[in-house]
Formats: structure tokens, C-alpha cells, sequence
């Protein structure tokens, strides 16, 4: 479990690094310069997710979107941790004390999208 909790991270990190590196570069060739002027007032976590994959979706690709597409993976990626934790715990270990603590460590992450 050590393992994959690792490579869950480790993968979140790299890819998050990756989308933030080629909208950076796309944006300083498009423009000459690396400055962003977007606002997310007033959206959650999962609004802005929502919206990100829209964007996706349409394929509407520009810079932004990588970058936001990176911190999209970069916030999700303890979500991801915890909810394998919680499968882990459940169906691998049937320890029920860890799998309690952990959903509700889950619930809190998952409440914790929908505030402002």
C-alpha cells in the first residue's frame, strides 16, 4: 500500500508539474511573457473542475487551461491518496476502526470542494 500511495503522489506531482511547464512555455512563446490575469473569485474546487473540463471537453486547449488542468491534479491528488486508503482499508485489511477514520477524512475532503 506504501507503494502505491507513492506512485499516487509521485504521479500527481509529475503530471501537475508537467501541464503547469508546458502552459507556462506555450504562454511566454504565444506572448513574451509568463503573467496570467484570471480570476476565480466566487467558484469552488468543484466549479472550477467542472469548468476546466468543459473547457477540456470542447477543446478549447490555450495556456490556461493546462495551468488550471495542473492544479486541478495537483489539488485532486489527496483525494485520490485518501480514497484508495479507504478501499485499502476496506476491502484489503477489512480493518473497519481505519477504514471509518479515513472515510471520514474523505467526507471532509469532499465537503471540503463544494465550500468558497
Amino acid at each position: 500500500m506504501d507503494v502505491l500511495i507513492g506512485y499516487i503522489l509521485l504521479g500527481g506531482v509529475l503530471i501537475s508539474m508537467t501541464l503547469i511547464v508546458v502552459g507556462l512555455i506555450w504562454r511566454l512563446l504565444r506572448t513574451g511573457s509568463v503573467t496570467f490575469d484570471y480570476r476565480i473569485a466566487g467558484m469552488n474546487m468543484a466549479e472550477f473542475i467542472v469548468a476546466e473540463l468543459r473547457d477540456l471537453a470542447s477543446a478549447k486547449f490555450r495556456p490556461r487551461l493546462f495551468i488550471s488542468l495542473g492544479i486541478v491534479v495537483l489539488m485532486l491528488t489527496p483525494f485520490l491518496r485518501v480514497a484508495a486508503s479507504v478501499v485499502y482499508f476496506m476491502v484489503g485489511l477489512r480493518n473497519w476502526k481505519y477504514t471509518v477514520f479515513t472515510g471520514v477524512v474523505l467526507a471532509v475532503l469532499t465537503y471540503s470542494l463544494f465550500l468558497r
